[in-house]
């Protein structure tokens, strides 16, 4: 969907954050230029970066890259095409690409609030958010489905293996000074 860039608020700079409920490519006008819209639970504008890159520099913002990021999700669930992706897992910050990540019009949804979804003519998907705002993006029904499913079973794992970490290193912590 194209806008007009007057009716738009912009900001500079941008990292993902735990209200941030998805990361939107589009284009404005005639721009060849690539924008990023983004929802937030309380409020929307758009910055003058591609999704992939507002991606990567969140990722960064938190220690590892978008590429280190979906290294992450192949060693642990095998899956390398349209990866899901821990932004921030001690923030909770779940976060999976409806297409390819580093196509124009990726979007980015946070796992954590999506409400509903449904389909809303070939190829196309209404997504109800926590707060009840809705988009409709350009996935089907079952791509969609399969994508927070992946999520959903990635963060489960990821969740658990960083439980089993802080277990063990109490365990490792507690015989270390019983002795």
């Amino acid at each position: 969907m194209k806008r007009n860039r007057e009716t738009m608020d912009f900001i500079v700079d941008f990292e993902v954050n735990p209200y941030t409920m998805a990361i939107i490519g589009e284009k404005m006008d005639n721009d060849q230029i690539v924008y990023s819209r983004i929802l937030e639970v309380e409020r929307e504008f758009f910055v003058k970066m591609k999704p992939s890159m507002v991606m990567d520099k969140s990722c960064k913002y938190f220690g590892s890259s978008l590429r280190g990021r979906q290294e992450g999700t192949k060693q642990l669930i095998g899956s390398t095409y349209k990866a899901p992706i821990a932004v921030d897992p001690s923030s909770d910050i779940y976060m999976f690409p409806t297409v390819s990540p580093y196509k124009d019009n990726c979007a980015w949804l946070s796992h954590s609030y999506i409400l509903n979804f449904q389909s809303a003519g070939p190829d196309k998907t209404l997504v109800t958010f926590t707060n009840h705002k809705t988009i409709i993006l350009d996935v089907s029904k079952g791509s969609f489905e399969n994508q927070l499913n992946r999520t959903a079973q990635y963060r489960f794992l990821l969740s658990k293996r960083i439980s089993m970490t802080k277990s063990n290193k109490k365990q490792t912590r507690d015989h270390f000074y019983d002795d």
